[in-house]
């Protein structure tokens, strides 16, 4: 009994985990995505407020106004280490959003708010599938609102800061191996929480047409209070397996962005972006039932032992003429999972994600952006020794998405 309540902890912590960083393809701006997702030493428009506060003051506008929305389709496919079996997850699509407004009072200091839909999924594995014990549904969605400062020194230098309010929510089941007269048992968990974090930046534009970044991103602790617990189990076991409440803490990575971009001219863009993410953090779970019982022991723990990764990312841009700029992009995400600990709820590969993007411009200032993604996951044979649960991962990920952006 109390392997199956560490599996259900487990997988809602999992899920968690991967609203908060485990799925971090930073869909933040149309612009971005277009190349590479780069965005530390940019500060084309209000997203600077995200990608670098510091470069927020370096936006050539007293109003600068960004929106946009992508498209998320996934594919992900499991086959067994003897080959014998292979299924593939249902992905719904997911649509995150973004939203930047920035304002400059006077000529050196601007202010804004930058809210995102940073991190969101809804899969279902078929419903007798072999790992339907460790999940069987999951969906869950993350808003982050960030109240920003940022100031320019001598047209130089530009720092700035904001204060990260990050609210999640989730909802996941899974079966339970208890045989009744109704089936087999499930249990449905419901949770969210509301935590503060901090994003902060520097940006300097040392010669004409050089602009380098650094921006840190902090920890958050997104401990989870009193999610509910409910169990489905043949009457004869009901006792043991009450409707619960469950403290979780989670610690979400901390990012340490570095960019690099210069201007030949008005027209052509490179850019460099390197993304350093503490996945070191994450290397256990640690979970606090409310009501244990005989089959639901109190206090639970597993290992996870996340590595730490540096996402290396390039990005370029040209400018046709006043209508038509286009953009060319792609990155390297090693995956933060080891071999020991891969499993079906974070079905973590090495990734390869090739980005390109356009936008056109009908009137000054205003530009309908679009870009697109695709990311690969390389296939991943792993065993996970938590639930002794074997076999061959492959991912794919098409994400097209359209915004607006509006300087003035």
């Amino acid at each position: 009994m109390r392997k199956v309540t560490l599996l259900l902890i487990c997988l809602c912590i999992t899920a968690m985990n991967s609203f908060a960083g485990g799925y971090q393809v930073g869909l933040h701006s149309q612009r971005n995505i277009g190349m590479g997702l780069i965005g530390t030493s940019l500060s084309y428009d209000a997203s600077a407020l995200f990608y670098n506060p510091g470069g927020a003051s370096f936006v050539n506008s007293k109003f600068s106004f960004s929106g946009g929305v992508t498209f998320l389709m996934a594919r992900t496919t499991f086959q067994s280490k003897d080959q014998a079996y292979q299924e593939e997850i249902k992905h719904a699509l997911n649509y995150p959003l973004y939203f930047y407004l920035a304002y400059k009072p006077i000529k050196d200091l601007s202010i804004g708010v930058a809210v995102n839909t940073p991190y969101g999924l809804s899969m279902s594995w078929p419903d007798n599938w072999k790992g339907r014990f460790i999940i069987q549904n999951i969906s869950f969605k993350a808003i982050t609102i960030q109240p920003t400062v940022s100031y320019k020194i001598k047209d130089i230098i530009g720092i700035g800061a904001g204060l990260v309010i990050s609210y999640g929510n989730v909802n996941l089941n899974k079966a339970i191996p208890l045989e009744g007269t109704g089936g087999e048992g499930n249990v449905n968990i419901k949770g969210t929480t509301t935590k503060l974090g901090f994003n902060a930046g520097i940006m300097i534009h040392p010669t004409k047409g050089l602009s380098i970044g650094i921006d840190y991103r902090s920890k958050i602790d997104m401990a989870v209070k009193d999610a509910d617990a409910k169990f489905t189990v043949p009457q004869s076991l009901a006792t043991n397996f009450p409707d619960n409440k469950v403290d979780v803490t989670l610690p979400l990575p901390a990012n340490l962005d570095f960019g690099i971009s210069y201007e030949f001219n008005d027209k052509f863009m490179i850019g460099l972006g390197l993304n350093y993410v503490f996945w070191n953090v994450y290397d256990s779970l640690v979970f606090q039932f409310k009501t244990p019982t005989a089959a639901i022991a109190a206090h639970q723990a597993s290992a996870k032992l996340y590595q730490s990764r540096l996402i290396t990312r390039l990005g370029a841009q040209y400018k046709i003429n006043d209508i038509l700029t286009v953009r060319l992009g792609g990155y390297y995400d090693p995956s933060p999972v080891k071999d020991d600990y891969l499993d079906p709820l974070l079905p973590s590969s090495n990734e390869i994600g090739l980005t390109c993007g356009v936008s056109l411009y009908p009137t000054k200032g205003f530009s309908i952006d679009a870009a697109f993604e695709y990311l690969m996951g390389s296939k991943r044979n792993g065993n996970d020794v938590n639930d002794n649960f074997a076999g061959t991962y492959k991912s794919a990920i098409f994400m097209p998405g359209i915004g607006l952006t509006y300087n003035f």
